[in-house]
């Protein structure tokens, strides 16, 4: 369970938080008190849930790039956080095939300028760095990998998720080794989340982005790999773990450092087919067409995580399962596209996270 108290009044820096999943962190953080600070570059549309949500007053609001080390130093420098969230990246998959120079960059060596930044920030005392589920050697198993499992990547996102992974750990044993850590007094920590889904994201070749956009314009969406198997969860189930992750690694930084899978329970594993007619149902609208035949980059069929680490030691469970992660996932965009200007997405927003919570509270 969350512990509000321990938010009000934290200093955090999150860094990438105009994108989806950093603008819904904003929210959550923001409800419990925390004094934010985010450095990002401006969000993808000026449908995105940062935009539509208008949350640019409830926090320290900072245009930059994670590449420009000087201006980021600045930033720490001047606001001196306790907590960092690294969220900021390239997060797309086909893109890395297409810009592999800026994935590599913005990846491996903007964690680096944050993982400097803390080094040489006093006032930091932990940090949750967001990778991704696909940094680990995909073998296409059938079994979920594990924290332990071998690091890997077969496309170049993939591959820089698992560089940023092997960096963290370098800065772990190297800069914050924990023989040492009443010296710097620094934890760091890396999740692994599964496919995250949710209102106000508009990225390019994501599942539900293009369902939404084809859907509500009336026409066809082309699904790639209608076969490939994905951990799919909401934002928030990621984001629980997240949250509780960090409150554990303040009290308890020596036990609570390294490397964490947050995914949903195997009966939220699916097909990418099946969750393409869970959406069509839901918003009672859309057509889908397979188009698995026609020449795509390499994207792995099979990918499971194995989250028994995170339910033992932090008692952090999912919440919602695939059909009411669907369910509110949809209900944002049709809020949004049926209530249009007149919708009020914070206040949207901010009742999914109530219910959110209040789901979690009756699981316990």
């Amino acid at each position: 369970m969350y512990n509000t108290e321990f938010w009000s009044g934290k200093s955090v820096l999150i860094t990438g938080h105009t994108g989806f999943k950093g603008s819904w962190l904003v929210m959550w953080l923001d409800s419990m008190g925390a004094k934010i600070v985010g450095y990002a570059l401006d969000p993808y549309t000026d449908k995105d849930n940062f935009v539509i949500s208008r949350l640019s007053d409830r926090l320290v609001d900072i245009r930059g790039d994670i590449c420009d080390y000087s201006k980021l130093k600045d930033v720490f420098d001047t606001y001196k956080p306790e907590i960092v969230f690294h969220l900021a990246a390239q997060p797309l998959v086909r893109k890395s095939y297409e810009e592999p120079v800026e994935t590599y960059s913005v990846n491996v060596m903007g964690t680096m300028h944050v993982l400097e930044c803390i080094r040489h920030t006093d006032s930091v005392k932990e940090a949750i760095i967001i990778t991704t589920d696909k940094c680990y050697a995909n073998k296409e198993q059938i079994w979920g990998y594990r924290e332990c499992d071998e690091l890997g990547g077969y496309d170049p996102y993939s591959s820089s998720k698992a560089c940023a992974e092997i960096l963290v750990d370098s800065y772990r044993n190297s800069y914050f080794n924990i023989e040492k850590y009443d010296e710097h007094k620094k934890a760091i920590a890396t999740v692994r989340a599964g496919n995250v889904i949710g209102g106000g994201d508009w990225s390019t070749d994501r599942l539900i982005p293009d369902c939404i956009k084809a859907f509500f314009t009336d026409k066809t969406v082309e699904i790639r790999a209608p076969k490939s198997i994905r951990p799919w969860q909401h934002v928030l189930d990621a984001l629980s773990g997240y949250i509780l992750l960090a409150e554990k690694l303040w009290f308890e930084p020596v036990k609570y450092r390294g490397g964490w899978n947050f995914g949903p329970d195997m009966t939220s594993f699916k097909d990418v087919w099946t969750v393409v007619n869970k959406v069509i149902k839901e918003i009672e609208m859309g057509r889908a067409v397979d188009c698995s035949d026609k020449e795509h980059v390499h994207e792995a069929e099979l990918l499971f995580l194995d989250t028994t680490k995170a339910r033992l030691q932090l008692g952090w469970s999912p919440v919602w399962d695939i059909d009411e992660t669907v369910k509110q996932t949809v209900d944002w965009y049709k809020t949004l596209y049926n209530e249009s200007d007149s919708a009020n997405m914070y206040e949207y927003g901010m009742n999914q996270i109530y219910e959110y919570v209040k789901a979690m509270k009756e699981k316990k």
